[in-house]
């Protein structure tokens, strides 16, 4: 009884201190976590006063030999936080709520403004440009990762290269359509 109470103990240690070393690890922006997944240029987009949501970005790179699933995130900056994508639906792109986020191994998944990306809903400050926000990746196998992702105003001139490289992309499927 006596060693099961020492095992318990020595397993709730490491597992403590694998979770601290996983949130505290890396520099604003950039965080590795265990099983070799490692979290670049991570980001929260800037909104103007009053709007109340936003989006966190990054590219999570998977060196480890296993598909890593992203189950849920967290944030204390926002009263809600969830995993969404974009998706066209008649002809509108519509943004949706989604279960999960696979990064496949020896992969990689872009969170990006149009595409997948982390959501806040209902924020409880102002993001400031540079000002590290937390947010926590959670993976289904339990681990969490936790990010210090710095505030950035995004740039009109990406989002307007982004709308246009998807409406090039569109206009190439109907021209192709169009032929056969």
């Amino acid at each position: 009884m006596k060693l099961k109470k020492m095992i318990s103990a020595g397993l709730l240690v490491m597992v403590t201190v694998t979770s601290v070393s996983v949130i505290a690890s890396g520099h604003m922006g950039n965080q590795n976590g265990s099983d070799g997944i490692k979290v670049n240029d991570s980001y929260v987009r800037m909104v103007p006063p009053g709007q109340k949501n936003t989006g966190v970005f990054m590219t999570i790179n998977n060196h480890g030999d296993k598909l890593r699933t992203i189950i849920s995130a967290e944030s204390p900056a926002a009263k809600v936080v969830e995993l969404h994508t974009h998706i066209k639906e008649d002809g509108m792109m519509k943004m949706r709520q989604i279960p999960k986020i696979d990064v496949p191994a020896k992969g990689k998944v872009t969170l990006k403004p149009g595409g997948l990306h982390v959501m806040l809903i209902g924020l409880n400050h102002a993001i400031e440009a540079g000002k590290p926000v937390d947010v926590t990746l959670v993976f289904k196998n339990g681990e969490r990762l936790g990010l210090k992702a710095p505030g950035r105003k995004l740039k009109m001139k990406m989002m307007h290269h982004e709308m246009k490289h998807d409406m090039k992309a569109d206009m190439n499927k109907m021209h192709h359509n169009m032929k056969h």
